[in-house]
C-alpha cells in the first residue's frame, strides 16, 4: 500500500535530509521508496517542502505529493503563513515539532501528534551553525506515531549517515523523540 508524506520546514532545518533518511529507513526494511524536495530560492529560513513515498510495490507516480497520509511540520511558525494541512487525507496525521500538546494545536479534523524536537536538540547540544537540529528527532517521533518504519531502522540510517559522536547524538535525539511523542488520539 502506497503511503505519502509531506514534510514542511524552513531552509536549514533538514527537511530534505529527513525525507532522504526516512526513505532509506523504509528501503532497508524492504519497501519501495521515493524522496525528493520542493523549494524556491535556496536560503536559510525560507519555507521548504520535502516528499516521501513508501510502498510495498514499485512506485509509478513521480509528481509532488498532493494528498498525503502524513504531514510533518518542523517549524510550527509556518502554520501562520501557509496551510500545511492542504490536501491531507481525512484520516491523516499531523506530526508537529512544538511544546504544545495535541489538544492545544489549533487544527481540527485530523489526528495530531506532537513532540518538542527543538527542546530535545537543545538538551543534547545538537546544533548546526547555532540552530537546533530537529530533523533526526522528528524521525523517531514519526516511527512511533505511524509504525511505517521501525525505530531500529531510523537509528541504523542515522548512524550510517553520521559517524562517531554526531551519529550518536542524532540517534539519541530520535530515541528521545520516540519516547516523548504525545498522541492526540
Amino acid at each position: 500500500m502506497l503511503k505519502e508524506i509531506r514534510i514542511h520546514g524552513r531552509g536549514g532545518q533538514g527537511a530534505v535530509t529527513a525525507a532522504q533518511l526516512l526513505a532509506h529507513a523504509a528501503f532497508i526494511e524492504g519497501k519501495w521508496v521515493q524522496a525528493f524536495p520542493y523549494f524556491g530560492a535556496e536560503r536559510r529560513g525560507a519555507p521548504v517542502k520535502a516528499f516521501v513515498r513508501i510502498s510495498d510495490e514499485p512506485i509509478l507516480v513521480h509528481s509532488q505529493v498532493y494528498n498525503p497520509e502524513y504531514v510533518i511540520i518542523l517549524s510550527p511558525e509556518l502554520m501562520q503563513v501557509m496551510d500545511a494541512t492542504e490536501g491531507l487525507k481525512k484520516d491523516g496525521l499531523v506530526l508537529m515539532n512544538t511544546t504544545k500538546k495535541p489538544g492545544e494545536v489549533n487544527l481540527k479534523g485530523w489526528r495530531i501528534a506532537t513532540v518538542d524536537a527543538t527542546g530535545i536538540a537543545l538538551e543534547l547540544g545538537l546544533l548546526v551553525a547555532g540552530f537546533p537540529v530537529v530533523n533526526t528527532s522528528i524521525l523517531g517521533a514519526f516511527a512511533k506515531a505511524t509504525s511505517e518504519v521501525k525505530l531500529e531502522s531510523v537509528l541504523k540510517v542515522i548512524r550510517e549517515t553520521w559517524s562517531g559522536s554526531a551519529g550518536e547524538k542524532n540517534a539519541k535525539a530520535a530515541e528521545l523523540a520516540y519516547e516523548r511523542l504525545i498522541k492526540g488520539w
